[in-house]
């Protein structure tokens, strides 16, 4: 029998509500949630696409009724995290509000390296609501948005119909947010924001989802223009109020001292260019196969977005409630944390 059920999409940091078609509890399509207040009926590729994942579920038949495979694994890392003197955790904007709470609690009370990465953006107190887009005079785009956040880039059409004169730099050879925009050009961040500064008022919006240094985001706050970062993971923005995020070259410092690296629910090989081999053993606690996981020495399957409940909060800082729309015997990430807790 088919059913639907509502949930978030877990694509980036925009918030968008998508409805799962289930068959028999099995996961066979989605189409746009059209009573979300954020994308009102529409989902971006990636939102249609983001159920596909499911094809890479971890095998769960190790954790069944609390299989010794499950226990023999978290023995084995209570073990490793207990006998190591550096031990970095993996912080990822792809956990939920709780889950994150317990991975930094658990982090600070063994004194582990906690590694959190914000695509190179931090948090902005203060950000422009979708709606300030559209109602905007003028728009700066850092970065293709219109490609990579659809959503967000569907808000800045609006604004050009609404009179606004849009502003972008892209480094990409081809870009869709070209396309829309007035006048684009492939400059440093830093010469962009000095050519076209004059242009902002106090209703102009800065939306960005790249910036070449920690400057950038200093000029960008200086403005005195409303601003609206737009995160790779869905809780990015979420997690900024926890914990402070790392720069890349921060990164590869804590990992080039790392012997024992904890991975929740994150694709760190994808990220970074590191050889990770050079660290003693990876642990990955992930729902999903990827290539993170095909390098790792221990992996703990635990519950999808789809099996869990939780908060998101997207890019205009709204936090947002899931629920299960799928049953799983999987454990979440924060009942693993307390197994491993003993």
């Amino acid at each position: 029998m088919l059913e639907i059920k509502h949930t978030l999409c877990p694509s980036c940091s925009v918030g968008c509500g998508i409805n799962v078609i289930l068959d028999n509890d099995a996961v066979v399509g989605s189409f746009p949630y059209k009573r979300h207040p954020v994308n009102a009926g529409k989902n971006c590729a990636n939102g249609r696409n983001s159920i596909g994942n499911f094809v890479n579920k971890i095998n769960e038949a190790s954790i069944s009724n609390g299989g010794a495979d499950l226990i023999k694994a978290i023995d084995e890392i209570s073990k490793e995290i207990s006998t190591n003197d550096k031990v970095t955790v993996v912080l990822s904007g792809n956990n939920s509000l709780d889950e994150a709470e317990a991975i930094k609690s658990f982090s600070d009370e063994n004194n582990f390296n906690l590694l959190f990465y914000a695509d190179d953006l931090r948090n902005f107190e203060e950000v422009a609501s979708y709606e300030d887009i559209e109602q905007a005079s003028s728009v700066l785009v850092i970065g293709d948005i219109l490609y990579e956040n659809p959503l967000i880039g569907r808000r800045i059409v609006h604004a050009k119909q609404n009179g606004a004169k849009i502003f972008s730099n892209i480094k990409a050879e081809k870009s869709v947010t070209a396309n829309i925009s007035d006048e684009t050009t492939s400059t440093s961040v830093q010469e962009f924001l000095d050519n076209y500064k004059d242009n902002l008022d106090e209703s102009s919006v800065i939306v960005f989802n790249t910036v070449d240094s920690s400057d950038d985001l200093d000029k960008i706050e200086g403005l005195g223009s409303k601003v609206l970062p737009v995160y790779s993971k869905t809780n990015t923005k979420g997690i900024l109020n926890i914990a402070d995020p790392n720069s890349k070259e921060e990164i590869i410092e804590l990992l080039d001292n790392t012997k024992v690296l904890l991975v929740f629910n994150d694709d760190i090989v994808n990220e970074f260019d590191f050889d990770f081999k050079s660290i003693s053993k990876v642990i990955s606690l992930s729902a999903f196969e990827n290539d993170t996981t095909k390098i790792s020495d221990i992996v703990v399957p635990v519950k999808s977005w789809l099996e869990n409940e939780g908060s998101f909060v997207n890019a205009m800082g709204e936090s947002q409630d899931f629920s299960p729309v799928i049953e799983s015997d999987a454990l979440g990430i924060v009942e693993v944390i307390e197994k491993i807790k003993g």
